[in-house]
C-alpha cells in the first residue's frame, strides 16, 4: 500500500507534536494520517481506546509515529490531565486539532435539554476545554496553531439545530480566541466541513440513507467532499504558510452555502467533475467509502 499523497512537502512538520481529537475515526483519522505523513508526532484523543490503538497501529505500519490518550473531551478534569501527560511525555504541543463532535437528527421540538446539552458539550465546550489547555499549559510560553472543526452551518441546520448552534459558538470562539491569543503567537483558525464522505455518515440510522445520498444533488459542485480534502486545509492553516491568518473560517462545501431560492441550480455534471480545477482529491490511502453508499453501489 503506498502512503498518504500529501500536497505538502515531505517533512512540513518535521519534530513537532499535534493533537487531534476524534482521531479514531473518520475526517479525525484522516488528519491524524497526513501530519503523520508530514512527519509529526501525532496525538491521538478520543473515548474509544481501540479505535485509537488501530490508527496508531495504521500509521506506525505507515512509518509515522503516533501515541493516544484516552478521554472524554466533556470531562474538565479529564482534558487538563491529558494535556500534562503529552507535554511531560513529547515536551511540547505544536498544534490542536479540535476535531471530535457529533450529532443526531431530531427536530427542535424533539429535543431534550439533556440531548441539546450532550450535544452542546461535545461540539462546544470539549473544543474549549482542550484549546484552554494547551493555551495555558504549552502554547502561552511557546506559541502555536489550534484548528477548529465546525461545520456547514450557514443558513443553519434544520434538523440538527443542536449541533448548528454548537458549531456557530465555535466559530465565535475561535474568532475571540484568535483576538485574545494573539500576543502569545497563538494563531486560531477554523474549517467548515460540508457533506464530506466519511465514515462519520455511518452513525445516521439507516432511514436516513436516501436523504443522505440526495444530499449531494444541492451541491454546486455536484458530489461529496473527500475526508483528504478536508485534512488539506487542517494541514494548510497549521502550517507556516497560513503564519497570518488566524480568526478565520476555511469552508470545504462545494459552495453549497451559496444555493439560493430564485436563483437556478445548474450541479456540475460527470464531465464537469472530471476536469483539474474540481476534481476529487483521494490523497488518503487508506480511505473507506462510508456504507451507506457501499449500499448505493457506488
Amino acid at each position: 500500500m503506498s502512503g498518504y499523497a500529501s500536497v505538502f512537502r515531505p517533512g512540513l512538520f518535521a519534530g513537532q507534536v499535534h493533537i487531534v481529537t476524534g482521531g479514531g475515526s473518520g475526517i479525525g483519522r484522516c488528519i491524524a494520517h497526513e501530519l503523520a505523513a508530514l512527519g509529526a508526532h501525532v496525538v491521538l484523543v478520543g473515548r474509544k481506546p481501540d479505535k485509537l490503538e488501530a490508527v496508531a497501529a495504521e500509521i506506525a505500519a505507515d512509518g509515522g509515529t503516533a501515541s493516544r490518550e484516552a478521554c472524554d473531551i466533556r470531562d474538565e478534569a479529564a482534558v487538563k490531565a491529558v494535556v500534562q501527560a503529552v507535554l511531560a511525555r513529547c515536551g511540547r504541543i505544536d498544534g490542536l486539532v479540535n476535531n471530535a463532535g457529533g450529532q443526531y437528527i431530531a427536530p427542535l421540538e424533539s429535543i431534550s435539554a439533556k440531548g441539546w446539552e450532550a450535544v452542546v458539550a461535545t461540539n462546544l465546550t470539549g473544543g474549549f476545554l482542550f484549546a484552554r489547555e494547551c493555551y495555558l499549559q504549552a502554547m502561552k510560553h511557546s506559541g502555536g496553531a489550534i484548528v477548529n472543526i465546525v461545520a456547514d452551518m450557514w443558513g443553519s441546520m434544520p434538523g440538527m439545530g443542536h449541533s448548528g448552534a454548537a458549531r456557530a459558538g465555535m466559530v465565535s470562539f475561535t474568532e475571540t480566541a484568535a483576538l485574545e491569543w494573539a500576543h502569545s503567537g497563538v494563531r486560531v483558525n477554523a474549517v467548515a466541513p460540508g457533506y464530506i464522505a466519511s465514515s462519520g455518515m455511518d452513525h445516521y440510522p439507516a432511514e436516513a440513507a436516501p436523504m443522505l445520498r440526495a444530499n449531494r444533488d444541492t451541491v454546486p459542485l455536484g458530489r461529496f467532499g473527500t475526508e483528504a480534502e478536508t485534512s488539506a486545509a487542517v494541514a494548510f492553516l497549521l502550517s507556516p504558510a497560513a503564519s497570518f491568518i488566524s480568526g478565520s473560517v476555511l469552508r470545504v462545501d462545494g459552495a453549497r452555502p451559496q444555493v439560493r431560492m430564485g436563483w437556478p441550480l445548474r450541479i456540475a455534471g460527470p464531465e464537469a467533475r472530471e476536469r483539474a480545477a474540481i476534481r476529487p482529491f483521494g490523497g488518503f490511502h487508506r480511505a473507506v467509502v462510508p456504507r451507506v453508499f457501499r449500499e448505493e453501489g457506488e
